[in-house]
């Protein structure tokens, strides 16, 4: 078979280093007992192969034409199932209706919007195994006080654990990217739901970090602030010196706040 040409403005960078590929296979733990996993972008399979000798009940979902074409030939048709889409507007329904992980190299351009789709999904993701720019990846695995430390960080941390797992260099893609990537971890953690309004904690979390260099008080002023809430001392801090339980306790007083 004839290799599949890889397409900029698909940010795709193919995998060949075998020993990389099944290093990121290997990450996927099966937290939780979920047994089925979704690649996305597979490309030409590299990281699938690997996969397969795991016995999960796999899924690819690939938004490349000729990606597809070249993966049923190459796959025997009841080893897996391939779906044509985009992740990032896929409405999974049945296929993915329980309990699942999700790997893949992850197309730089849209990395952080996959992350965010996960969270949509955190009541089925049990686990994310990515590989993606190394400064994308230590932004979300960055802790606070961290200058790298953002909206994705804190997000992800309120519902999984997150790791940092190991550093990529470029020469081991098919075009070689111009940086490094890294490879992260995320399991699910034990939180159900936060202790406040979800919601609302998602929008104090974005608006707290669109002026990440300003208080808190001044950068949440489009919120509507009372007297009270804006007296708060937390207020005299930068968003990135608050840790997730923080931003819950924030949330929890801005609510009380707009109730009185």
């Amino acid at each position: 078979m004839s290799k599949v040409r890889a397409k900029k403005h698909l940010g795709q960078h193919f995998l060949k280093d075998l020993s990389v590929a099944e290093k990121i296979a290997g990450a996927l733990t099966g937290h939780r007992g979920a047994n089925v996993v979704l690649e996305i972008g597979p490309g030409m399979g590299v990281l699938t192969d690997f996969l397969l000798e795991k016995n999960w009940e796999l899924h690819l979902i690939e938004i490349d034409k000729e990606s597809i074409h070249y993966l049923e030939k190459k796959y025997e048709p009841d080893s897996l199932t391939i779906i044509e889409g985009d992740f990032l507007n896929y409405h999974f329904k049945d296929k993915l209706a329980g309990p699942h992980a999700i790997i893949g190299n992850f197309p730089y351009n849209i990395s952080s919007q996959i992350f965010f789709k996960v969270l949509e999904k955190r009541e089925l993701v049990t686990e994310v195994v990515g590989m993606l720019q190394k400064e994308v990846a230590e932004r979300m695995t960055a802790k606070k006080g961290n200058k790298t430390y953002g909206i994705l960080s804190v997000l992800l941390q309120a519902y999984y654990d997150v790791e940092y797992l190991f550093t990529v260099p470029p020469e081991v893609f098919d075009p070689p990217p111009k940086v490094n990537s890294g490879v992260i971890r995320i399991s699910r953690n034990n939180v159900e739901k936060l202790d406040c309004d979800e919601k609302l904690f998602f929008r104090l979390v974005k608006q707290a970090f669109s002026t990440r260099r300003k208080t808190l008080r001044n950068a949440l002023k489009p919120m509507g602030l009372s007297d009270e809430f804006k007296a708060l001392p937390i207020l005299d801090s930068r968003a990135e010196q608050l840790g997730v339980d923080e931003f819950v306790l924030l949330t929890q007083q801005l609510e009380t706040s707009w109730k009185n």
